[in-house]
């Protein structure tokens, strides 16, 4: 690693010392900030985002719809679901040999929805 160029450091301690505090004061408390990183990382893979998508519109798949949809094992479709699941993402159900998985919260939706419409332009 290199080391930073004298002028690449800020030779202060904090310069904009109003600002800062008007910064911190706005910032969300660390419990919001942990959903936050916990709906952001649920949408960093391509697989999690098709699958919520997917469910966004108060569909209810099985384990094997979605492994089919993702064109994947039974076992990698229930791995993504599970972490999903995990993160209190979604909610699922057994009937009979057949777990069935829907959303939880459908705020995610709203979130999911206006990045691909943001990127879609």
């Amino acid at each position: 690693m290199t080391k930073p160029k004298p002028d690449d450091v800020c030779q202060v301690r904090c310069f904009n010392i109003d600002l800062v505090t008007q910064v911190c004061e706005a910032m969300p408390g660390d419990e919001v900030l942990e959903e936050a990183q916990i709906l952001f990382s649920a949408l960093a893979d391509k697989s999690r985002l098709k699958i919520l998508y997917a469910l966004s519109n108060n569909q209810e798949l099985c384990v094997c719809d979605v492994a089919s949809m993702l064109g994947v094992k039974v076992a990698v479709a229930s791995h993504h679901l599970r972490k999903l699941r995990d993160l209190k993402i979604l909610k699922y159900r057994n009937d009979g040999k057949l777990a069935y998985y829907s959303l939880k919260d459908q705020r995610i939706v709203e979130v999911l929805y206006y990045a691909l419409g943001q990127i879609a332009g």
